[in-house]
């Protein structure tokens, strides 16, 4: 099974691209391996996500992956940054393609042994694969030429699901998107991409990069007041604020089947009963649900 991911992508070069994008984003890319693949976050002063990326490390560049319509945000960012270093943007979100492989152990080329970052040919077309948790276990990521799409769906065969299933499938494994939840703006700990979270984003313990003092400051006194939690309720609206007793406790990101991610004030906890958009709604923990997701669920 596989499914489209709405997509954009910048490519750096250059000379100083790895040690250039180390001093931007919140993970390590300088410590992964080449070819390797680390998700981040690229913050504000204030330690808010502007951006959230997949980083690959390759010989020769470094690409990332962004969801769609945030390549040319994140490239205007970064060239405000970029003085003596010598690195190149290129955006190539019109030229490359991405789908999403659910537990993609079986593509043809893919080391299930080896690195998170691969390149290997599907048919006769080159595809750059990472190996990356969508929906509640591992799978992958491809990216290759939009010229070359026809080829390499032939060649992985398989049933494609809409990304609607995808979305219902992150949702019941408590995976939050960024992006698609409406989460650009918050605390990278407050949804759930620090370490130990559903998607971790931060390293705690690599070189400077912009917000990293409030990083610092939060992994010193623990005390991000909001954290990521589930909600469960009927016909939920997407993105809408939760609230409890008439006080903003949160914010939810997208409902599918019932369900959907929330950012939530820590004191609520599982069976609490809050409003988002004022529907009723209800605290579940936030644990893996059952992966029975099919067709017919959508």
């Amino acid at each position: 099974m596989w499914t489209r991911i709405p997509s954009s992508a910048l490519r750096l070069t250059g000379a100083d691209r790895v040690d250039f994008v180390q001093g931007q984003m919140t993970n390590d890319l300088r410590g992964a391996p080449t070819p390797g693949m680390v998700a981040c976050a690229f913050l504000n002063v204030r330690g808010q996500m502007e951006f959230f990326a997949r980083a690959y490390k390759r010989e020769g560049y470094v690409y990332l992956h962004l969801d769609a319509g945030q390549a040319e945000g994140l490239a205007a960012r970064l060239r405000r940054y970029i003085i003596f270093d010598q690195v190149e943007l290129q955006d190539l979100t019109a030229e490359l393609r991405t789908v999403h492989v659910w537990g993609g152990q079986s593509v043809p080329g893919w080391n299930a042994g080896g690195s998170d970052a691969q390149v290997f040919e599907l048919g006769s077309a080159a595809v750059l694969a990472g190996r990356v948790n969508r929906t509640g276990e591992a799978g992958l990521d491809l990216h290759y030429l939009a010229r070359a799409e026809a080829e390499v769906l032939a060649a992985l065969g398989g049933e494609e699901l809409p990304l609607a299933m995808l979305d219902l499938a992150r949702v019941r494994a408590g995976i939050p998107d960024v992006t698609r939840d409406g989460f650009v703006g918050t605390l990278p700990q407050e949804v759930g991409l620090d370490v130990g979270g559903p998607l971790p984003a931060i390293s705690y313990r690599k070189g400077c990069y912009v917000g990293q003092e409030i990083m610092a400051r939060l992994e010193a006194r623990g005390n991000a007041r909001y954290h990521l939690a589930r909600l469960s309720g009927e016909a939920l609206p997407d993105h809408a604020e939760v609230t409890r007793e008439g006080r903003v406790v949160g914010q939810a990101g997208l409902c599918a089947g019932g369900l959907s991610l929330a950012r939530l004030r820590k004191e609520l906890v599982p069976g609490d009963t809050v409003e988002v958009g004022g529907v009723p709604a209800t605290v579940q923990p936030l644990v893996p649900l059952p992966q029975d997701v099919r067709p017919a669920d959508a």
